[in-house]
C-alpha cells in the first residue's frame, strides 16, 4: 500500500529559475542512474526476496527512492517555472524566448518545449526512460553487488551536479540526495556480507583449474599488483590458445541430412577468387579502368 504525503522528505528551496540546470537534473529523474530506475530495481528485488529482513530493507529503500524522485521532479519543476509561464502565455518575443531557453549552450528547449517545462521521464539528453535500466537478475548476491555499484554511480552524478550550480538551495537538496546514496550503499554492503556464502554468486562452483589463473593478454610493460600477483594467482605471462589442452578448434555434431544442407548452402554461396567483378562504387566514379 502506498499513500502520498504532501510534504517532501527534504525541504527544497530554489533561488531562481534555471532551465539549463533543470535539464541536467533530469539525468537523476529519468536517466539510467536516476531515482525511478533505482526504485524499480529495488522493488523488483524486494518483491521476489524470501528473506524477511532483506525484503523489508529493499522495499524501504525502493520507497525512499520514490521520495527522491519527488524531490528531483520538484527541483526540475521550480527551475523551469519561468520558462513554463513564458511558454504558456507567450509573453516574450520569439527570439527572446528561444534565447532564454538555449542560453549558455544548454539544450533545455528539448524538455521545456516538448514537456511544457515540467519534469519529463527522460535523461538530460531527452532520451525516454526505459525498463532496460533495471538490471535485476534474481540472484541476491549478484543483485546486491549491482545495487552497490548503482548507488556509487548515482553518488558521482550528484557530485557533478552539485559542482555545476551555485544555487545554495539546489546544492543543499542535492547534497542530501548524494548522502542518501552512501547510506544505501552501506545497507546493501551489510546485507551482502550477512550472507555467509556470498562469493562467488550462485550455487555452482567455478572450475578449479581456471579459477585462480590470471592471463596476461597485453603486450609491453605489465604492471603487477594484488589483482594479478603470484601470491593470489597463477600468472600466465604469455598465454597460448587452447588452455584446456585441446586443439582450439570448433566442432559440432550434425546428422547426415544437416550436413547435406550445410554443404549445399556452402557450395551455393562460395566465393570465386578468380573473378574480378565491376562493382557499384566503380560504376559510380566513372568509367572502370581496364584490368591489365
Amino acid at each position: 500500500m502506498f499513500r502520498h504525503v504532501k510534504q517532501l522528505q527534504y525541504t527544497v528551496r530554489v533561488s531562481e529559475p534555471n532551465p539549463g540546470l533543470a535539464n541536467l537534473l533530469l539525468e537523476q529523474f529519468g536517466g539510467p542512474q536516476g531515482e525511478l530506475a533505482a526504485a524499480c530495481r529495488y522493488f523488483t528485488q524486494g518483491l521476489g526476496d524470501d528473506d524477511a529482513g532483506r525484503k523489508e530493507m529493499l522495499m524501504d529503500i525502493a520507497t525512499e527512492e520514490l521520495s527522491h524522485l519527488e524531490i528531483i521532479g520538484s527541483l526540475v519543476g521550480m527551475l523551469n517555472k519561468g520558462a513554463k509561464g513564458a511558454l504558456a502565455e507567450g509573453t516574450e518575443s520569439e527570439a527572446e524566448l528561444y534565447r532564454s531557453l538555449t542560453q549558455s549552450g544548454n539544450d533545455s528547449h528539448v524538455t521545456s518545449l516538448l514537456y511544457g517545462g515540467g519534469p519529463a521521464l527522460t535523461n538530460s539528453a531527452g532520451k525516454p526512460w526505459t525498463a532496460s535500466y533495471i538490471d535485476t537478475i534474481g540472484e541476491v548476491t549478484a543483485d546486491l553487488r549491482s545495487n552497490i555499484a548503482a548507488e556509487a554511480r548515482a553518488k558521482i552524478i550528484y557530485e557533478r551536479l552539485i559542482n555545476l550550480t551555485d544555487d545554495p538551495g539546489v546544492k543543499d537538496a542535492l547534497g542530501f540526495l548524494m548522502t542518501r546514496e552512501v547510506a544505501h550503499m552501506m545497507s546493501f554492503e551489510k546485507a551482502l556480507y550477512s550472507i555467509r556464502n556470498n562469493f562467488p554468486p550462485g550455487k555452482l562452483p567455478p572450475i578449479e583449474q581456471y579459477s585462480n589463473v590470471y592471463y596476461n593478454m597485453s603486450e609491453g610493460d605489465d604492471p603487477r599488483g594484488s589483482w594479478n600477483s603470484d601470491e593470489n594467482f597463477e600468472y600466465v605471462a604469455n598465454p597460448q590458445p587452447a588452455v584446456d589442452g585441446g586443439d582450439g578448434l570448433i566442432t559440432v555434431q550434425l546428422t547426415p541430412e544437416q550436413l547435406a544442407m550445410v554443404k549445399a548452402m556452402s557450395d551455393r554461396t562460395m566465393s570465386d577468387p578468380s573473378v574480378e567483378p565491376i562493382t557499384g562504387f566503380e560504376l559510380g566514379t566513372g568509367e572502370p579502368k581496364s584490368k591489365k
